[in-house]
């Protein structure tokens, strides 16, 4: 299904509690390592009585390296589909299958950095223009509306010439009757690279033959795939320019305006709608439920794995103020201050969720296939419990930070 907020479940609700009060402007040998110098932007009128100023800034920062990251991997997977596509043998389609693996963690982080109006679900906060969201990450797909699928060899975008194959005739199909007429993003390069899985034991797998050039189908394939990757990367260019604070017009400006307690309410918003909803609803327990194997999130690489683990390590950074070796002032640092036992707390069930997550069987496709009562199942089953358990406490430090969370229900 799309995620797209504003198209599913409308504009999350988020109330804010604001009370009065100003901070003082800790000094710059106090600033936590990878912060840097306090630009002159931000929002000095505190409205809290804790001061929030160095994990506001923190996570910014976060977000901003964030997305950076994600749009120099995809342009190195750009790179290898490429070469895929210049020379297509099995052996550069593993590749390009590679590092379409390679480059997808650091997308998947991103994505607590979501559902609270930022540039990535609204372009345009103001106006309500929906940002690129729907065309980067939306899911499930309906494979049949981009290219052939068992019993039908003709089925697709691809195969109807009536449709040229340009980035604009992709993105004005891209879900305009159903949600799951998926055309552009990560899940439509998935599946151009591994085809429809019906493996018991692996994911899809698409002949590099599909790609051979001289065949019209095949050049049509071939334009497809290096279209929609460039689409991509383009998303991400723009979301790491959003986010660049170098920049007086980006978002990542008026981010650092906000009153202190509303930018820590979206903050946490996104943090506790991705772990207790999204994450927790959307895409394990219906698909615990459905028991479908089409329901898995990155079904035709069995990749869904690596999708749920870097969604948390997505938390787990805004939390603990890291990525990689990078460290930023955390939401962690603030909670400490305000209410220690809590900060306690919390840390303790991001790692508990953390592993919960990591002991998931792989592939995922096998668990949903698996009786109730299965060791998958029931460790599935906990990793749920703990996802929505986190996304209950994050919202208890709303309650401690005087921001109040409404999580998204449906």
């Amino acid at each position: 299904m799309s995620t797209s907020i504003k198209s599913r479940r409308g504009v999350i609700a988020l109330s804010l509690l604001l009370a009065g009060g100003t901070i003082a402007l800790p000094a710059q040998s106090a600033l936590a390592s990878g912060a840097g110098a306090i630009p002159a932007q931000f929002a000095m009128d505190g409205g809290s009585s804790y001061g929030a100023t160095l994990e506001i800034l923190g996570y910014a920062r976060l977000v901003e390296a964030s997305y950076q990251r994600s749009y120099e991997d995809a342009k190195k997977m750009r790179g290898v589909i490429n070469e895929f596509l210049d020379k297509p043998t099995e052996e550069n389609l593993a590749r390009a299958r590679k590092a379409w693996i390679d480059a997808r963690p650091a997308y998947l982080v991103t994505e607590a950095f979501r559902f609270y109006e930022g540039p990535i679900d609204f372009a345009d906060e103001e106006t309500g223009e929906e940002g690129p969201e729907a065309h980067i990450n939306a899911w499930p797909l309906n494979e049949a509306y981009i290219d052939y699928v068992k019993g039908d060899a003709d089925a697709g975008i691809i195969h109807d010439t009536s449709i040229p194959i340009n980035d604009k005739t992709i993105l004005g199909h891209d879900q305009t009757e159903d949600e799951a007429d998926v055309t552009t993003g990560w899940h439509a390069i998935e599946f151009l690279l591994w085809g429809q899985d019906f493996n018991d034991d692996g994911p899809g797998a698409r002949p590099a033959s599909d790609y051979t050039p001289g065949d019209k189908f095949n050049d049509r394939r071939r334009l497809y795939l290096k279209t929609v990757t460039q689409m991509l990367v383009k998303d991400l260019s723009w979301l790491a320019m959003s986010w660049n604070m170098d920049n007086p017009n980006a978002y990542a400006t008026d981010f650092l305006k906000l009153p202190q307690k509303e930018a820590l309410g979206r903050i946490l918003t996104g943090m506790a709608t991705l772990s207790g909803f999204e994450m927790a609803s959307e895409r394990m327990a219906v698909a615990l439920d459905s028991g479908d194997q089409e329901d898995e999130h990155s079904c035709f690489s069995d990749n869904t794995n690596n999708d749920f683990i870097y969604d948390q390590k997505g938390i787990a950074n805004i939390w603990f103020g890291e990525m990689g070796d990078k460290e930023f002032a955390g939401i962690q640092d603030l909670v400490a201050r305000v209410d220690p036992d809590l900060e306690k707390k919390v840390t303790a069930q991001i790692e508990k969720t953390t592993k919960a997550i990591a002991a998931m069987p792989h592939p995922i496709d096998q668990v949903l296939a698996s009786p109730k009562g299965s060791d998958g199942r029931v460790k599935m089953e906990q990793a749920v419990t703990d996802l929505v358990e986190q996304g209950k406490m994050l919202v208890e430090v709303g309650k401690a930070l005087g921001v109040k969370i409404v999580v998204a229900t449906e």
